[in-house]
């Protein structure tokens, strides 16, 4: 049996990527990619020559079975997506899901992510929360945040800069305008920034300022708001 490696890729900095995830796409039999002209940039950057093969959530259900017959004859796979973790957001899932179950051994190696960054800067609480990623973008998307208003963990969503000023109504909507809530945006890259404040007055701020980047979107559970 061989392995299947799920290796975190900068989110920004290039400096985020680990010793650890430059050996093993360095050492895998081949690696999986998300894009490969996006993770040729890191792969020539780190001077990783090895090769890259496409594996992304329009194919996924087509190349799984391949790929795990190849890690049941021995080989050692790297997976990795555009940024961060795959799996998280990303594709992944799917191929680790498949693995798990032919037997074949999974190792996800620490790494970059935006959600925890932002989690931990957002000066709300993270010592229990949840993480919604995306929300649907028209089916289910009320009722999945109706559904959350009495969540009372931290939220963390990811969202576009086309979506952003929508979320943060929909939120004020069930949440009311007073929760406080944290955005964050181009975490790890040059124009990184963190708004921090009440719905409404983060609101304000990105109707002010054009959104551009991605963002995560940190939102403090019902009845969990400091007081200090």
């Amino acid at each position: 049996m061989g392995i299947l490696y799920v290796v975190p890729t900068p989110v920004g900095n290039m400096e985020d990527m680990t010793l650890r995830a430059i050996k093993v796409l360095k050492e895998a039999d081949f690696v999986l990619a998300e894009d490969t002209r996006t993770s040729g940039i890191l792969m020539k950057h780190f001077d990783i020559r090895n090769r890259l093969m496409s594996h992304h959530k329009f194919n996924e259900h087509g190349t799984s079975a391949g790929i795990v017959e190849r890690l049941r004859a021995g080989a050692t796979a790297a997976l990795i997506s555009d940024a961060g973790t795959p799996g998280i957001s990303d594709p992944g899932f799917l191929l680790i899901r498949e693995a798990v179950n032919a037997g074949i051994e999974v190792q996800c190696l620490p790494g970059a992510t935006a959600m925890i960054p932002a989690l931990v800067s957002s000066g709300l609480p993270c010592d229990r929360f949840c993480f919604e990623g995306f929300l649907p973008q028209k089916k289910g998307r009320k009722s999945r945040i109706k559904a959350l208003a009495g969540e009372e963990r931290t939220m963390v969503f990811y969202e576009s800069p086309y979506r952003l000023l929508k979320l943060l109504e929909q939120l004020a909507e069930e949440f009311g305008n007073e929760r406080r809530v944290c955005v964050c945006r181009e975490i790890s890259k040059i124009h990184e920034e963190s708004v921090r404040g009440t719905i409404s007055e983060v609101s304000a701020h990105f109707k002010e300022h054009e959104p551009r980047g991605e963002f995560v979107v940190v939102v403090a559970g019902n009845n969990r708001i400091s007081s200090d």
